[in-house]
């Protein structure tokens, strides 16, 4: 059985859902890709759901730079793979996806990791934000572009519209 609750975040109302395994699904208000109720839904109480609330809440005070949950996200091998590599990135830098397919070992394969990574259900916790284009273009996003944006400027990989140094910054790592 699948255990959800919602989550009012600074970016959007957040559902996260999580079983036994782990958890598996923070989904923003209006997702691209919604996950599938095959199974049975319950919302309610949840151990693994009281850890993730917790952990972002730091996050999005900025005073978490890694998550430490038990994660149960599904997917097919390559997705999760892809996903896997995500936690990689670390906190405040930022990759292309040709870094990303090159990290997996498939460095030609760009559509193919950008297409796992746009189906990604754990947003935030498996850091899919911190993928940008090779020009350093923010790309697609499930969360929606301002959300990426908001992610990327709290992290210090994206200088504030306001910041009045923002060229002085490096880009992407």
């Amino acid at each position: 059985m699948i255990r959800y609750q919602y989550m009012d975040s600074p970016v959007e109302p957040l559902l996260l859902a999580a079983d036994d395994d782990g958890l598996r699904l923070i989904e923003f208000h209006s997702p691209r890709h919604p996950m599938a109720r095959l199974e049975k839904w319950a919302e309610g109480e949840d151990a693994i759901l009281d850890m993730t609330r917790v952990q972002l809440k730091e996050y999005f005070a900025g005073t978490r730079k890694q998550f430490d949950l038990p994660l149960a996200p599904q997917g097919t091998p390559f997705q999760t793979e892809v996903w896997h590599t995500l936690a990689t990135i670390p906190y405040g830098q930022t990759i292309s996806y040709a870094q990303l397919a090159q990290r997996i070992g498939k460095p030609t394969a760009m559509r193919a990791v950008g297409a796992a990574n746009g189906r990604n259900p754990l947003p935030i916790v498996l850091p899919c934000h911190r993928v940008i284009g090779a020009d350093g273009s923010l790309t697609g996003f499930g969360g929606g572009l301002p959300t990426k944006q908001f992610l990327l400027e709290l992290e210090g990989a994206l200088a504030r519209a306001d910041d009045l140094f923002a060229h002085q910054r490096v880009g992407a790592a």
